[in-house]
């Protein structure tokens, strides 16, 4: 058979529908996330042009850490899958516990770190004293958020691996509307409340994302849900061998995805030499770029999912070409959300009424480039956070990551900031050139199937 005909043998029927059905609940939880970020860069916005810069810089920050959780959850999430797919639940709400331990410990860490010397993590990526000074408040008082996103994400990427995202996507929904609704109150001073402008945006972050964590947990009590873990698991689960295992998906994993968080945190500190218009326009551009590609982190993390299943039961011929077609529903579906954003580009930079002059126009030529952008990240993006990595393949994708942004995207970024003297839009431009090496790599990875493993065999 021809591997046309062997992609189409293998993906009829049903399987597009369980695609989208994980991927779009996904997509729902991704958007809910970044939609709060445009808000807040908006309500910050209608204070001034530093305050979006501080809270884009310590966003960025925050993101960081964010994605180090997420790391570290995804370990669990990949053993999950497959023990999904081999019909062991014991195995799933261990793993979903032994992930939720392991991002508390590295929760904590965080909380240390920037509650203690949040001025020293914002000058890495400017000097200017008035975004250092507002963004250091900011980082201080959200850095105790990551202790409740610790158990949200753990239960998130569990509900991910046995096809229910839609549980953590509706709790999702419920933390950032609490966030949107508690930011209005607390920053602008309504509701008899003072205003406390980015310290308001803080502190209503915080108290949504307790909100967020205590229903959720309090919703899986009640259906006695299969990963309404308690202790006796959390005790059962801390063998020598399970956390051997569990413990080489999640570091080079946690490692792969702290390396990639700081490289964008590299390219905020590099748009920062090229003066604050360059980066308040990338500001701008971090949520909106984050709500461009939701559809394609979506369509990933299903993909993640449904390749762990197969490889969970052990059905390898159908994974691998199952794998070639989400590269191509991947592609195409992020071709046309980018044109459905370049066509809108106008009503959404219309929304950031601060936006005057120099910064509009640069924000509306950053967008154009991210439009392009986002296509180039298709390809790598459903292979690194998808397919490869579900099959185990972490240390390949480590590899990759750190090649090519630390030691070919980056430095040429910053050699065209602040040795050549580019403008933003060149730099911002530069920002997407890691993504095109990936396509060469990835699919000669995906090719050789060397990432096809089944992890949970004894």
């Amino acid at each position: 058979m021809t591997v046309l005909s062997q992609i189409y043998q293998h993906s009829k029927g049903d399987f597009l529908r369980k695609l989208f059905t994980i991927a779009l609940p996904i997509t729902l939880q991704s958007i809910f996330f970044a939609s709060k970020g445009l808000v807040d860069v908006m309500m910050m916005g209608q204070l001034s042009e530093t305050d979006i810069a501080a809270i884009g810089v310590s966003s960025r920050a925050l993101f960081v850490v964010t994605i180090l959780i997420g790391g570290v959850t995804t370990g669990g999430a990949l053993l999950t899958a497959q023990y999904w797919g081999a019909e062991n639940k014991k195995g799933v709400r261990e793993s979903v516990a032994l992930a939720w331990v392991t991002a508390l410990a590295a929760a904590f860490m965080i909380v240390g770190m920037f509650a203690t010397m949040p001025e020293y993590i914002m000058m890495l990526a400017t000097d200017s004293a008035a975004v250092i000074a507002l963004g250091s408040d900011y980082l201080m008082i959200t850095s105790f958020s990551m202790l409740s996103l610790a158990y949200i994400s753990s239960v998130a990427a569990g509900l991910r691996s046995v096809h229910e995202p839609m549980v953590s996507t509706l709790f999702s929904a419920l933390g950032i509307v609490l966030n949107v609704l508690f930011n209005w109150v607390l920053i602008f001073g309504h509701w008899g409340f003072p205003a406390l402008g980015i310290q308001g945006a803080a502190i209503g972050t915080l108290a949504a994302s307790m909100i967020e964590a205590a229903a959720l947990y309090v919703y899986l009590r009640f259906k006695t849900h299969l990963l309404s873990f308690n202790m006796s698991d959390v005790i059962s689960v801390m063998t020598k061998e399970r956390i051997r295992q569990f413990l080489s998906l999640s570091l080079p994993t946690t490692f792969n995805f702290l390396a990639w968080a700081g490289g964008l945190f590299a390219y905020t500190a590099i748009m920062g030499q090229t003066g604050e218009a360059g980066l308040v326009a990338l500001s701008v551009m971090t949520p909106i770029e984050s709500i461009s590609l939701s559809l394609l982190v979506g369509i990933a993390n299903a993909s993640a999912v449904l390749v762990g299943n197969q490889l969970g039961a052990k059905r390898f011929d159908a994974v691998y070409y199952q794998a070639m077609t989400m590269v191509v529903v991947a592609v195409v579906v992020t071709m046309m959300t980018s044109l459905v954003f370049f066509a809108l580009r106008d009503p959404i930079l219309n929304m950031f009424t601060v936006l005057e002059g120099e910064t509009r126009a640069l924000t509306e030529i950053f967008f154009v480039i991210l439009c392009v952008g986002n296509i180039l990240r298709s390809l790598p993006t459903v292979l690194v956070v998808g397919v490869l990595r579900a099959g185990g393949d972490v240390k390949f994708c480590l590899y990759q990551d750190m090649f090519t942004q630390w030691f070919f995207g980056i430095p040429l970024a910053a050699i065209g900031a602040i040795w050549f003297g580019l403008p933003p839009q060149w730099v911002f431009a530069m920002f997407f050139l890691e993504a095109v090496f990936k396509w060469v790599s990835c699919t000669y990875r995906l090719r050789s199937r060397k990432w096809m493993k089944n992890l949970i065999e004894a």
